[in-house]
């Protein structure tokens, strides 16, 4: 197993908006990964962090989103085969992150 892949992602929203915000887009996210052929095993809420497993081509990923004051940790924990595109996907959880958390108004 690689070792994971963490995102951090800054927020001025409190964690009960940046929540709600990312509960809402779930069914989006489920929505792309099923377009991709990716299997979405499980997302499930426990407090502040949703947990999550995905399967895709023979290959498992699972990880964990925690609800910060101030900040969204995503932690996804990958086989080493998807090890190879961690760099490629920090980046784009990390765009997708923010403009789902950016203040507005």
């Amino acid at each position: 197993m690689a070792k994971p892949l963490i995102v951090e992602i800054p927020h001025e929203i409190g964690p009960v908006e940046a929540k709600r915000r990312i509960s809402n887009g779930l069914d989006k996210a489920k929505a792309a990964c099923a377009k991709a052929g990716i299997n979405v095993e499980h997302m499930t809420w426990t407090d502040d962090r949703l947990n999550f497993a995905m399967s895709a081509m023979g290959q498992k990923v699972d990880g964990e989103v925690d609800i910060l004051p101030e900040t969204v940790r995503i932690e996804v924990r990958l086989p080493m085969l998807l090890a190879l595109f961690a760099e490629r996907m920090k980046k784009i959880i990390g765009k997708e992150g923010n403009q789902l958390l950016i203040k507005k108004g």
